[in-house]
């Protein structure tokens, strides 16, 4: 059946403006509430970003009229879902895509297996082809093997390019092959920091039917903190990589309307604190609000008074504390940054007279709009704060600190109060011999794209290092340090400012230019001090300017990891321990024998005012990303082989076609019931996916390090998991095997383990999943609340499904991955309100069986779940239903899970289009 006639502006709101540079189009807003179907000035702004779209996109066939009507109706429902109500869909088109190399590469990979099959299939493998703009940025891939010296950058780089030759080789490919497809060389900087820095506009021109059109920068990122760009009053956030593909080829972004809640800020932040501390208390506030699955906005008269670097702090977190994204509106604070970034005049103006002209332009004489619900916050009660040990949402005072990391060493470690009287192993390294024990710091980074696109928190942290070394004061030698810059400006405006110097001289040597330490690329301690770590089974800590401090995250010999400010990562390892009252202790002892406090040499808001003005200048900016795409040596020296088609190379241990595509047919078979599925893992509450996806390093005796020695690969050379996302073989080995994943199927264990049933032979997940497979079982896992928090790890979908996992069944689920299991084919199940599996007196050890899952499934929809269970003692069996509410939640997302997922989905659309 041929689609439907496509429509042209329905609406009739096509008018045109005059952008300071000749006239382009413009989809006016106002148009629906000249039709009685909204208010404008009631909309968040955020909402009116989304309704710019539809109106824009609206073609009778994938936008609707209806679309634009319920979405331009927003105020009526404020996004809340009806009781039993499917919810409002929202077919959001982005403007382009940003992608990392860890989640870019699987990305590419897919496009590649998608045009093999189109190939296979008898099709054109040319239409598999972005057509939306995407910009791959290189970032997560180096490590922080050599740090505190002036080499430490040159020779992480040579390690970089070594460990990683197959991978950017296929990423050269990928250039060279596909449309629309750019990538930002290694050693720029973190891509959420060159995105805010660089490739956003605020506003785009493109062409429409009827000529040139304006219309807002949107996103859509396959990484969680995309939500950076929110800062910018542009719109995106993290999806994954399933989804991201969607986009690139041409699909919405389906979503059900937000409940959009206002963040009230009023006053201004007191002396002392940083934006580093205001997102700590954002976090911990809008967590407790709750938060998930909806945008936040924030408006009030607090606004005006931040920085656009701080308010893309803030927005940056918006993960952390579970928002689909933290946004703000476009005002003259954006222009001013835009302007300090380099941008050109025409683009500075064409933002602001867009913006103005479609009512998407904040003042503080703008009307508050109407919102699901308000959260207020002074600014003036925010306090320096870190945030620990293990979660981001969970501030701790820095007057705190001490009290709290005791009480922390007793009840969560289960270790002996310190009292003075800590454990203490001595340790040789280097020719000098000291003491790590309990809350040592032995990793301080300046890290993560969350604070080191903030100057004033930079220059703070510069300052401070300033301060102490002309107080004599160094870095004990058990400390790593690390500075990781998102993006070469940074080291520009060190320079001007002359804090370079400093920071070297106690060991903030600049390490390189991505994200390192905060997810997992902190590299190996010195064996001296990793052996007394392990050997002693001390509670050490890592502190980091980052965003998240997830358990085995971090090192994995590093068990306590806290948030803090740039200058209190340096204050801190100035320290050396976390078992420090930061108020009324000393740092350390400088020249004469004098004891140093925190207060000695903590910079002033004006003094890092004055520095911030005098050096982080436009023309910084402008030269660093002058040709940024040309700007490595190293990576325009990359040879590029294939064409159209990827050439596979069935050696490789970086690129392999994944399996998800090859036996793919032209036509759907219908959903069928699962039966006689066994459980792989039982888990608890804040499963992140960085327990489910592999991350971080690749441990030799696991089964990936078992299969890559297999392969031919020395350990040295295993790089890390997220290195090697391009080949499956590796990452399914690596399925739910983080050290510190507790399953409940082996109690008492820790780390990727499980029980095969019914023999009960405690095995690796993988090899119990294998092991099922030849037997013909589907797997099941059960999972308590917030299943899936965390960064938008596809790979932890995909992963899952190779493992052979047909459903999940939560208390709760994190957006993202709910998505991503979905766009895997895996069936998302949550347990109503209040229960849990083990509130059902579930253990793991059931049969499940799913009788009314079938081909007339529809979204959101209540079916029941059966579990049948031997009793040991007399084998007679018992059996317990129980319902389930099926976390489809869209008509778009039943159609990927009947296709097997949205790659089959978007294969087989093209190939019959």
């Amino acid at each position: 059946m041929a689609a439907p006639a496509l429509k042209q502006d329905p609406f009739q709101a096509r008018d045109t403006f005059d952008t300071g540079a000749g006239q382009a189009g413009i989809y006016r807003l106002s148009k629906l509430e000249q039709l009685g179907l909204t208010k404008v000035a009631e909309l968040p702004f955020s909402i009116r970003v989304l309704l710019e779209s539809l109106l824009r996109n609206c073609d009778g066939y994938v936008v609707t009229e209806q679309d634009v009507k319920n979405l331009a109706n927003w105020t009526e429902s404020r996004g809340v879902l009806a009781p039993g109500s499917d919810g409002v869909e929202v077919p959001f088109k982005p403007a382009r895509v940003v992608l990392q190399d860890f989640t870019g590469v699987p990305c590419v990979v897919d496009l590649a297996a998608m045009r093999a099959a189109m190939q296979r299939l008898g099709g054109d493998p040319k239409k598999i082809n972005p057509l939306v703009p995407v910009d791959l940025v290189i970032d997560h891939s180096v490590q922080v093997d050599y740090f505190g010296t002036d080499q430490s950058l040159d020779l992480n780089i040579e390690l970089e390019f070594s460990r990683n030759a197959e991978r950017y080789e296929f990423l050269r490919w990928g250039q060279t092959a596909f449309d629309n497809f750019r990538v930002v060389p290694p050693g720029t900087g973190i891509v959420h920091q060159v995105n805010l820095e660089y490739l956003a506009k605020g506003v785009f021109i493109g062409q429409d039917h009827a000529g040139k059109v304006a219309y807002p920068d949107s996103l859509v990122g396959t990484d969680s903190h995309t939500t950076m760009i929110d800062g910018l009053g542009v719109v995106g956030w993290g999806v994954g990589g399933i989804e991201a593909e969607g986009v690139m080829l041409g699909q919405p972004i389906y979503m059900l309307m937000p409940e959009v809640v206002g963040m009230k800020l009023t006053g201004s932040l007191p002396p002392g604190a940083t934006a580093t501390d205001l997102v700590l208390m954002v976090t911990q506030q809008l967590r407790k609000h709750g938060v998930v699955n909806k945008f936040v906005e924030f408006f009030g008269s607090g606004v005006s008074t931040m920085s656009l670097a701080d308010r893309a702090t803030i927005a940056n977190m918006s993960p952390e504390y579970g928002a689909t994204m933290g946004f703000f509106p476009i005002d003259n604070e954006t222009l001013r940054y835009l302007e300090r970034t380099g941008r050109t005049p025409s683009e500075v103006q064409l933002v602001e007279r867009y913006a103005k002209e479609q009512g998407l332009f904040r003042t503080d004489d703008s009307p508050a709009p109407v919102f699901t619900s308000v959260v207020e916050l002074d600014l003036s009660t925010v306090e320096p704060s870190l945030a620990g040990p293990k979660r981001p949402q969970d501030r701790i005072p820095l007057a705190a600190m001490k009290q709290t990391w005791s009480r922390d060493l007793v009840e969560t470690y289960k270790k002996p109060a310190p009292n003075g009287h800590a454990t203490s192993v001595v340790v040789q390294l280097d020719g000098k011999t000291f003491p790590v024990e309990h809350g040592s710091v032995v990793i301080a980074a300046i890290t993560s794209c969350t604070n080191t696109s903030n100057p004033s928190v930079m220059i703070a942290a510069g300052l401070v290092a300033k301060k102490a070394v002309e107080h004599g004061l160094t870095v004990p030698p058990h400390v790593k340090t690390s500075l990781a810059p998102g993006s070469r400006v940074v080291t520009d405006y060190f320079e001007k400012a002359g804090l370079d110097t400093y920071l070297d001289k106690i060991g903030f040597n600049t390490v390189g230019y991505g994200c390192t330490t905060c997810i997992g690329n902190s590299g190996p301690l010195p064996d001296p001090i990793a052996n007394a770590v392990q050997s002693n089974d001390l509670i050490v800590s890592g502190v980091l300017s980052g965003n998240r401090n997830f358990e085995g995250r971090i090192n994995p010999h590093v068990k306590a990891n806290y948030l803090a400010s740039p200058p209190l990562v340096v204050a801190y390892a100035l320290a050396g321990t976390t078992d420090v009252d930061m108020a009324t202790e000393p740092l350390g002892t400088g020249t004469g024998g004098k004891a140093v406090y925190l207060r000695d040499i903590w910079p002033t808001h004006a003094e890092v005012k004055a520095v911030v003005d005098a050096s982080v200048l436009p023309e910084m900016f402008q030269k660093q990303y002058d040709n940024v795409w040309q700007k490595n040596p190293k990576w325009n020296a990359i040879q590029v082989t294939g064409g159209e088609l990827y050439e596979w190379d069935p050696k490789s241990t970086y690129i392999q076609e994944p399996p998800f595509l090859v036996d793919l047919t032209p036509e759907v078979s219908p959903i069928k019931s699962i039966t006689g599925a066994r459980c792989l893992a039982a888990l608890g509450d804040s499963v992140t996916t960085d327990h489910i996806s592999p991350a971080g390093s690749i441990a030799k005796a696991s089964p990936a390090g078992k299969f890559l020695i297999e392969n031919g690969v020395e350990p040295i050379d295993f790089n890390s998991y997220g290195a090697r996302r391009g080949n499956d073989r590796v990452m399914t080995r690596g399925t739910f095997a983080n050290i510190r994943i507790r399953n409940h199927m082996a109690p008492g264990t820790e780390g990727g383990v499980t029980r095969h049933l019914p023999d009960g032979e405690v095995l690796s997940i993988y090899d119990a999943a294998m092991k099922y497979k030849a037997e013909g079982v589907p797997l099941v896992v059960l999972a308590g609340a917030e299943y899936g928090t965390g960064s938008s790890r596809d790979w932890a979908a995909k992963g899952a499904f190779l493992l052979g996992v047909r459903a999940v069944i939560a208390s709760s689920y994190e957006r993202i991955h709910r998505s991503n299991l979905v766009g895997m084919g895996v069936l998302p199940l949550e347990l109503p309100a209040g229960m849990s599996w083990q509130s059902l007196g579930l253990t793991g050890e059931e049969v499940f069986d799913f009788p009314e899952l079938n081909d007339d499934l529809k979204p959101r929809q209540t079916m029941n779940v059966t579990a049948h269970r031997k009793l040991a003692a007399d084998g007679t069996e018992t059996t317990l239903t129980f319902p389930v509410t099926v976390r489809i939640d869209t008509p778009v997302e039943l159609d990927y899970y009947r296709n097997g997922g949205i790659l089959h989905t978007v294969t087989r659309k093209l190939l019959k289009g």
